[in-house]
């Protein structure tokens, strides 16, 4: 490297702005790897569930029989919602129909909620990472220029080897947040997918 090159890895903005680049592509793959697991092993519950749960004789038989099934207790909650309502309470005002309405939409967003768990993340990851390079690039350009210009000298050896470097931040910043945005936009979907199917579940038990 140039001897008037600024050592951008000893700038302490600089490498503050990358250690919270790892900090967010750490955080967004764990998201990414545990939700890809959690999503498939809840799609594999809610079908095995529903299928025992209307396969069984009576109510109580169908909760024993889903609980066996439903590993991360999804289904669960909504067939027990009914078995929630105290008596002589402000809950249970009001007909039986209202009432059972009530405990299973309280059921239903607690579940929903847990399959929300990580979005805001990478929604989050997606969004910033590319700022946080982009201000890692500018920061190195500015620190670069100022090192040519304090040593007097201007040549394009000089001003390519630490914008070069500076850049390098940008890329680190989109390679953060490309996955992060991608991971958003296919958890969504399949998050999507599994809340109606856990609505139309919710539906048919409070039918039932």
């Amino acid at each position: 490297m140039n001897q008037f090159a600024p050592d951008i890895a000893s700038d302490a903005l600089s490498a503050f702005l990358a250690l919270v680049l790892l900090a967010m592509s750490v955080a967004s793959w764990t998201v990414i790897v545990y939700k890809t697991w959690f999503l498939r092993r809840v799609g594999t519950d809610i079908a095995q569930g529903k299928a025992v749960f209307w396969q069984a004789s009576d109510v109580v038989q169908a909760v024993r029989a889903l609980q066996l099934v439903d590993r991360n207790a999804v289904l669960t909650p909504l067939a027990q919602a009914q078995q929630q309502l105290m008596p002589n309470t402000l809950g249970t005002q009001g007909d039986i129909h209202t009432q059972r309405t009530r405990v299973l939409r309280d059921a239903l967003h607690s579940v929903l909620q847990r399959l929300q768990w990580g979005q805001v993340l990478l929604a989050t990851v997606g969004a910033t990472a590319p700022f946080v390079g982009l201000l890692g690039t500018v920061w190195g350009i500015y620190h670069a220029l100022t090192g040519i210009a304090t040593a007097g000298q201007l040549s394009i050896e000089q001003v390519a080897g630490p914008v070069g470097e500076s850049l390098i931040m940008t890329a680190a910043g989109l390679g953060v947040a490309l996955p992060a945005v991608l991971a958003f936009n296919v958890m969504g979907r399949m998050i999507n997918r599994l809340e109606h199917e856990l609505e139309g579940f919710a539906h048919d038990v409070r039918a039932l």
